[in-house]
């Protein structure tokens, strides 16, 4: 009876770490996005991670009727690469990330982990013309 509450034991042991791997280890998808970095933050109240958002081209249908940009909220977990997003703030960047099944709070709030950063390209800034005084015959 014994030996069988052991082997119990270790099988229940060894699905409840495969559940745990599966739910939060396993990189359940690869990918390269890009867009316009809007901001990269460090917060947390316990485990301080880095988040941030990428506003891509388009539109996309959040239900019938509405319209709402494309937005890629993500954690990074490389101290290094998010210092270099920090500063690259409004650039057009691409970024390879992991997906997960689930966050966790070490890791950050977001299923998606930016891992590297593929490139970072700087937009040309557009000068912005004042516009004409008012004439005389205007006033």
């Amino acid at each position: 009876m014994k030996k069988f509450f052991l082997i119990a034991t270790l099988v229940l042991l060894l699905v409840a770490a495969g559940f745990i791997y599966f739910k939060f280890f396993f990189v359940f998808g690869e990918g390269v996005k890009n867009g316009e970095l809007n901001y990269v933050v460090y917060k947390g109240y316990i485990f301080k991670t880095y988040e941030g958002k990428l506003i891509q081209q388009g539109f996309r249908s959040e239900g019938s009727g509405k319209m709402g940009s494309n937005e890629f909220e993500f954690s990074v977990a490389n101290k290094k690469v998010a210092e270099k997003l920090m500063r690259a703030g409004g650039e057009e960047v691409e970024l390879h990330y992991k997906e997960y099944k689930r966050a966790l709070p070490w890791r950050g709030y977001s299923v998606y982990v930016v891992d590297s950063i593929v490139s970072i390209s700087k937009k040309p800034h557009q000068e912005v013309s004042p516009p004409p005084p008012p004439s005389l015959m205007e006033l």
